[in-house]
């Protein structure tokens, strides 16, 4: 191969602007080329998501070695292209690093063999409420967190449940053989015990709370919701929520609720099949209100459900009754808890959600001023494909942001070595490529929730990545949130093991006060939500990031080895760091040492 091409789409000498775009916004391509034989064509090609057979092709016209065009889209979605350039003995293509990650590509001499960059586009720039922009999360599961009652009695005990004999018991399931629970387990925590401890998250330095489902419901973790317009009685009364509304706000923060709308309990009063409830339940007769909101295959036995779980029945959500139910009508599920001062919702299993049903959501909340909706998406969900559709998100009108579970992992796996720095980077760099600038910097982010492996769990036991894994959380863009006993160093792996109930009575203090220290240093460096940032790392042993805005800026540094390393200047990957920026890292951290596993943050260099 005698063609040597040059292209990176992290560099807006390359490809600007970097990133994602807006429909009708113009986008330059440069790209480098040397050849031995005379250079004939070079050719962009882009298509459009699922328009494979209509690419443009536009030819790039030289500039010295450079060869440029100009596109603009002219509607929202993904759009890919790669290179194509023909010498007058040969051609090839030019496209990205098979995975579809951003940055310097590779060359392809078969056209079938390319992969394609990504390029989002998006029909507007969303508008997040600064409130949470600027928002330090905090995740309680509710049953696990406090229980109100001065004399600590539970309310409304559940039919065929169990109480813990005390709160610092493990939680179990009880099964049959069919691996079914049968038996659910409550500690008792309520509405009032997190009203009681807003003291407790105000001194840590939490500003928005988000809630694990609390309406009505058989199960503990109650996303088999029976009654959508109930408090589970479990956790209090209506008026319990309202006061707890009412003293979130006057403490200064906001609240988001899980908002599960996949799928229902299969006694719940929809689907009725226990006949628990007076309303006549889709299970009991074909000509109840309900039935056609769920798909029989053998009625009244055999029905689709979340995953095949009997207990889940899944809603069908093309159903316009529904619909109206859930956010269609003045007096909807979402318009009736809203109302009431909720201030943002996340959507449970938003990959089963249809597009027009998660935007019809987002209508609804929006007659409300300065709310969030987020979305539960494990993976990139700029490009997430579900049931063989692509997913448009995140391109305007629909969710705002996501729980960054891609960013989690990113965490987790560079602190125990299972990434390299510069696998770290490459991976980061992409998703930052990829998200449209308000979700980079605004995505829920989390190390742990109540479907993961607990972070000291996952991590090992290892205390030390556990202080790096909340400094990269609460410095890395991003809304950080914590999971309900994380600062305390609660431990567990998979559901029900990162369920226990939160540990009153034996906390880690100075775990809860590094942790709380965090939540107090990014309060004082509100900045930095809005600041520019680009990543970097330190050859194999560290990884690095910048954040500048105007004259501030800030430099954070992390050896993710296990040795001390002196950094020397070349073992520095600055090439998305502005230049003038990138000469003053260099300088300040030319001949400094790092600790084996030392999180540095530096605002003066």
């Amino acid at each position: 191969m005698s063609i040597v091409i040059e292209y990176d789409s992290f560099q807006i000498s390359k490809k600007s602007p970097f990133g994602a775009v807006v429909k009708g916004q113009e986008i330059t391509f440069n790209i480098k080329v040397h050849a031995s034989d005379a250079i004939q064509q070079v050719i962009l090609h882009v298509a459009r998501d699922g328009h494979w057979d209509t690419e443009h092709q536009l030819q790039m016209n030289q500039n010295s070695i450079f060869y440029q065009t100009k596109f603009t889209p002219q509607c929202s979605g993904l759009h890919f292209y790669y290179f194509e350039v023909i010498t007058s003995q040969e051609s090839c293509f030019y496209g990205c690093l098979d995975g579809g990650f951003g940055g310097e590509g590779v060359t392809y001499l078969k056209r079938s063999d390319v992969q394609m960059y990504q390029l989002t586009v998006m029909n507007q720039v969303e508008k997040i409420p600064e409130w949470y922009q600027k928002g330090l999360a905090y995740h309680i599961f509710v049953d696990r967190f406090s229980n109100g009652n001065s004399d600590g009695h539970i309310n409304s005990p559940k039919p065929n449940s169990f109480i813990y004999g005390q709160k610092s018991d493990l939680p179990m399931y009880i099964r049959n053989n069919k691996q079914e629970v049968v038996r659910w387990d409550f500690y008792g925590g309520n509405l009032l015990g997190i009203e009681k401890k807003l003291p407790y998250l105000k001194q840590l330095g939490v500003t928005v709370i988000y809630l694990s489902p609390i309406f009505e419901a058989v199960s503990n973790h109650r996303y088999d919701t029976s009654d959508y317009f109930k408090i589970d009685p479990m956790l209090g009364t209506l008026e319990d929520f309202d006061q707890l509304v009412r003293a979130i706000h006057a403490a200064g923060m906001h609240l988001i609720l899980d908002g599960v709308f996949n799928h229902v309990g299969v006694n719940s009063r929809y689907f009725n099949q226990s006949g628990a409830y007076e309303t006549l339940g889709a299970a009991q007769s074909q000509d109840s209100r309900y039935y056609p909101w769920f798909t029989f295959t053998k009625y009244p036995q055999e029905y689709d459900s979340w995953w095949g779980v009997t207990d889940l029945p899944t809603v069908n959500k093309n159903n316009v009754d529904y619909q109206n139910f859930i956010y269609g009508n003045d007096d909807s599920v979402i318009d009736y808890w809203t109302a009431r001062g909720v201030d943002g919702w996340r959507l449970d299993v938003a990959d089963e959600l249809p597009d027009d049903f998660i935007m019809g959501i987002r209508q609804a909340l929006d007659k409300y001023p300065d709310r969030i909706l987020i979305g539960e998406v494990w993976e990139d969900a700029s490009h997430k494909v579900a049931y063989g559709k692509r997913r448009h998100y995140l391109e305007g009108e629909m969710l705002q942001a996501v729980m960054n579970y891609p960013l989690r992992k990113l965490i987790i796996r560079v602190l125990t070595g299972d990434l390299k720095p510069s696998e770290w980077w490459l991976e980061l760099m992409t998703l930052k490529e990829n998200y449209p600038p308000t979700v980079f910097k605004y995505n829920f982010n989390n190390i742990g929730s109540h479907d993961t492996t607990r972070i000291l769990t996952k991590l090992h036991g290892n205390r030390d990545w556990l202080q790096q894994a909340f400094g990269m959380l609460f410095t890395l863009p991003g809304v950080p949130c914590v999971y309900y006993g994380d600062e305390t160093g609660l431990m567990g792996g998979k559901d029900p093991n990162n369920r226990a109930f939160f540990p009153w009575d034996k906390l880690d203090v100075n775990l809860q006060q590094f942790v709380e220290q965090w939540y107090h240093w990014r309060f004082q460096h509100q900045w930095i939500d809005g600041a520019d940032f680009a990543p970097f790392y330190f050859d194999s042993y560290g990884v690095g990031y910048v954040y500048w805005q105007g004259e501030k800026k800030l430099l954070v540094v992390l050896n993710t080895s296990s040795n001390q390393r002196q950094i020397n200047a070349n073992d520095m990957m600055l090439e998305v760091v502005p230049s003038d920026l990138a000469v003053a890292v260099k300088k300040y951290l030319t001949g400094k040492s790092l600790e084996h596993g030392e999180f540095k943050v530096i605002e003066k260099f």
